[in-house]
């Protein structure tokens, strides 16, 4: 299997921290204001997943599949131990890493995401889906419509946010084909199907975990970052006021900020 990446920041500046994107992302979609800054302090490690983007193979049927996937990235890039970035689905893949492989992982941010079988974790609403399957529509114009609060100050990060986006002249990134959205799309309802033990499961993870959600995330419910923060034993929890799913882009030099002061030291 090939994977793409992008692996840059500061090599002697603690744990790399691995970066997991969001549903149908790709390794353009992260925000240089976010990950830039933050390779002023550690290696950053960008990662996309099977299927996706310039990544060989197909996207894998469960978060499962796609945890496994990572796991096989960081053995093949000999990595003994890292912090992750979990954004949306990538939330979903750096609890399973955490519980299957525990001692590879530092510490652990999570942001607008959920647990296994968090209500309106699917992303399966009628709403979202029109957005989604709307051939017309530019995937930045998407973007500002998921992400961002329809308020004029959401509107302008949202506008700031595609901007920093499209700087990017070299090296661009394949975008991510339909089959990505229906794959990634099933293996999420799958995971907010599951009806098992949420807090059991998340007693489990013992690292440190930061996680951080807009106050009205209209993509992965905001009371699944609450349940998330109550399960795990050891979690700080951050909400950004008037801000969505993308509230750690609105809020980029906040959120790096929080993420730099969690990640001190480490």
């Amino acid at each position: 299997m090939r994977y793409a990446y992008r692996r840059f920041g500061k090599r002697d500046g603690g744990l790399p921290l691995l970066c997991l994107q969001h549903f149908t992302g790709t390794l353009d979609n992260w925000d240089p204001a976010v990950v830039d800054r933050l390779a002023q302090d550690r290696e950053i490690i960008l990662f996309e997943n099977a299927g996706v983007g310039r990544s060989g193979g197909h996207v894998p049927a469960s978060v499962r599949e796609m945890a496994e996937r990572v796991l096989h990235f960081v053995d093949a890039l000999s990595l003994p131990k890292f912090h992750i970035l979990g954004f949306s689905l990538g939330g979903f893949l750096a609890q399973e890493i955490a519980l299957a492989k525990p001692d590879l992982v530092g510490r652990l941010i999570i942001s607008g995401s959920a647990p296994e079988g968090g209500e309106g974790a699917g992303m399966d609403r009628p709403e979202l889906l029109a957005i989604y399957t709307d051939g017309e529509m530019p995937m930045n114009e998407k973007l500002k419509r998921l992400f961002f609060p329809a308020m004029p100050e959401g509107q302008a990060a949202a506008t700031a946010f595609v901007e920093r986006l499209e700087a990017r002249s070299a090296e661009r990134d394949l975008p991510a084909g339909p089959e990505v959205a229906s794959a990634q799309l099933q293996a999420m309802i799958a995971w907010a199907n599951w009806s098992g033990d949420v807090h059991q499961k998340l007693g489990r993870i013992t690292q440190p975990v930061l996680v951080t959600n807009g106050d009205d995330d209209r993509m992965i419910p905001t009371q699944n970052s609450f349940v998330l923060a109550a399960g795990l034993p050891n979690a700080t929890l951050i909400v950004y006021p008037n801000s969505g799913h993308g509230a750690l882009f609105q809020y980029a030099d906040t959120f790096v900020a929080h993420v730099r002061e969690f990640l001190r030291g480490l």
